[in-house]
């Protein structure tokens, strides 16, 4: 009896080989232990980040490295990648906590006036 796959229909990535799938490179974790990695973060790597290829992480790690060689975004970094977000801050969040990256995250948005500083404008305007 003939399996209905064909041999030849197996999972590969053109360029990379056997695909890899995303929770395979974040062993699961859907969240970096550290730091949030706004889209628009900016990251560079440290000094100590060229030793990383010894200390045995994977393919994804070094890429981030080699990226971020002059600051780049997180989104930037899952663009060039082809990864998904969330894959891409659980990668950096291990980068982070070995001390191989920086992140400059965004000024927070000014904050909007409280509701006093409202109210005080519409009195103004009707004393008008």
């Amino acid at each position: 009896m003939a399996s209905q796959y064909p041999p030849e229909n197996v999972w590969l990535d053109e360029d990379a080989g056997p695909v890899v799938r995303p929770y395979a490179m974040t062993r699961g974790r859907t969240r970096p232990a550290t730091g949030q990695f706004d889209l628009i973060a900016l990251i560079s790597t440290t000094s100590a980040a060229p030793s990383a290829a010894a200390v045995g992480f994977g393919p994804e790690h070094v890429a981030i490295i080699r990226i971020c060689r002059s600051p780049v975004s997180v989104a930037e970094i899952a663009a060039h990648l082809d990864l998904p977000l969330g894959t891409v801050r659980v990668l950096l969040g291990d980068l982070l906590d070995d001390g191989l990256i920086v992140a400059q995250e965004p000024q927070p948005m000014a904050q909007l006036p409280s509701d006093d500083v409202f109210e005080a404008v519409i009195h103004g305007l009707r004393a008008l």
